[in-house]
């Protein structure tokens, strides 16, 4: 039978995957190592898994003990999972930042959660990294892995991480994307592939509030760069021992906004569900695609699960009231709450119905039918000329005097797209319903952005 003996035999051995429709402006070949495949839907299965097992080792975790640790979720879920299967308790700090689903979840795994307060210095004795220090203190046979400092993370992943997309790609993989928070990830992996190939670029994502870039950039540790940020998983306040940054070639700063974004555009253009994380990894990717050629094979890391952030960056009023949603209606928000109907004219009408219907409804153009399909338009531009010409056009059929069809949209038709037909001279557009067409002028555009 091939079975694994439990659950933490599963880790690893993600799949990579091409990425299309989000690359599509890129030169180069780009791929997701897609780590929600470990059981705990995250890449820090690997260093929760490495770093246990090495305090096992060296005598610091016993049997029966209690594993305390500082974690923005994803890392205690690992420690969680393998503590299930070894027969270790779990206390787990985190920051009032991070989603209610992390925290859902790692109590669902039967371990004691603390939630302490994002905007306090490291050193402050109610952040999450000195809580969990003093907890580490008052329980007997505890241990902390202090995932930051513990260069077994960073192993984790020069020992799995690193030869997985070595062997994925074929060796041909010649930039590593990755968002960079505890730094193992990105050191790990990185180190493994620049021992195969020097030429290997591997760049960090960084956040504005975090301290990566401008110490990569300076050598100084400016405390003007810090301040509170909303993405997750990535940045960070000090500098942790696993990040190397000898090993890492450029840091990249995405914002709050383009993180969200991002995350949003994975799901719905790649059909991927992954984490905050793996959305600030492409933004950064996307400003940085002047430094790529269509030889580059891209390996962009995706960290995490979005079913933790179903109550953030997947929720639209969560978006909406950081201001990070694109507000701006589509062909179907323009139709919202229009009380005139379509006003439209059969093709075989007499061109005196349609003038009728236009002075009857005010308007100064009018679609033609036929079938139930737009065919024509008829203006008022038209029918002045017409008539000029030949008054008797009055008893003729509309399709002897009229022009061409207005343009059809979707209802999910963006406003940039409406406007853009509008500005090439049509009067106004058709937008296709389930139950015939709506029409959609200058002036129901001008209403709506008042």
């Amino acid at each position: 039978m091939k079975i694994h003996e439990n659950i933490l035999g599963t880790v690893g051995n993600t799949p990579m995957v091409k990425l299309n429709r989000m690359v599509a402006d890129l030169p180069c070949t780009v791929l997701a190592k897609v780590e929600t495949f470990n059981p705990g839907n995250s890449i820090k299965d690997r260093m929760a898994l490495k770093m246990i097992a090495d305090a096992e080792r060296s005598g610091l975790l016993k049997p029966g003990g209690t594993i305390i640790e500082g974690t923005s979720g994803n890392t205690g879920m690992g420690l969680a999972m393998a503590a299930i299967i070894k027969g270790y308790k779990c206390i787990f700090t985190t920051t009032d930042k991070q989603s209610k689903e992390k925290v859902d979840a790692l109590r669902a795994f039967g371990a004691e959660v603390i939630v302490c307060p994002t905007n306090v210095e490291p050193e402050d004795p109610r952040s999450y990294y000195s809580v969990s220090s003093r907890l580490e203190k008052e329980t007997p046979n505890a241990w902390k892995p202090n995932q930051y400092d513990n260069l077994s993370n960073s192993q984790a992943h020069y020992e799995s991480t690193g030869p997985e997309v070595w062997e994925q790609t074929g060796g041909k993989v010649t930039h590593l994307v990755v968002g960079v928070g505890t730094g193992g990830t990105i050191t790990g992996t990185g180190r493994y592939l620049k021992e195969k190939n020097p030429a290997i670029k591997v760049w960090g994502i960084d956040t504005y509030g975090s301290v990566f870039k401008k110490y990569k950039e300076t050598g100084e540790f400016d405390q003007n760069e810090i301040y509170p940020y909303i993405t997750e998983g990535i940045g960070e306040d000090f500098l942790p021992k696993n990040v190397d940054f000898h090993m890492i070639d450029l840091f990249e700063k995405v914002t709050d906004r383009d993180a969200a974004i991002y995350t949003r555009r994975i799901t719905r253009e790649e059909g991927i569900f992954a984490g905050n994380s793996a959305g600030a990894a492409m933004a950064g990717l996307m400003q940085l695609k002047s430094k790529l050629k269509p030889t580059d094979v891209v390996v962009v890391i995706f960290h995490d699960h979005g079913t933790r952030y179903l109550g953030k960056m997947f929720n639209d009023d969560w978006m909406r009231e950081r201001g990070f949603l694109d507000e701006k209606p589509k062909a179907a928000d323009l139709l919202r709450g229009k009380e005139l109907a379509l006003v439209s004219v059969e093709a075989d009408e007499p061109v005196r119905n349609a003038i009728d219907k236009m002075r009857a409804h005010n308007i100064d153009q009018l679609p033609v039918f036929e079938g139930g399909k737009p065919v024509g338009t008829l203006t008022d531009a038209q029918l002045f000329d017409a008539i000029l010409e030949d008054s008797d056009v009055r008893l003729q059929a509309v399709r002897v005097v009229m022009g061409p069809s207005l343009p059809v949209m979707q209802p999910d038709t963006r406003l940039e797209e409406i406007a853009k037909q509008l500005g090439n001279g049509s009067p106004a557009v058709l937008v296709e319903q389930p139950n015939g067409y709506g029409i959609i002028t200058k002036q129901d555009i001008l209403g709506k952005l008042k």
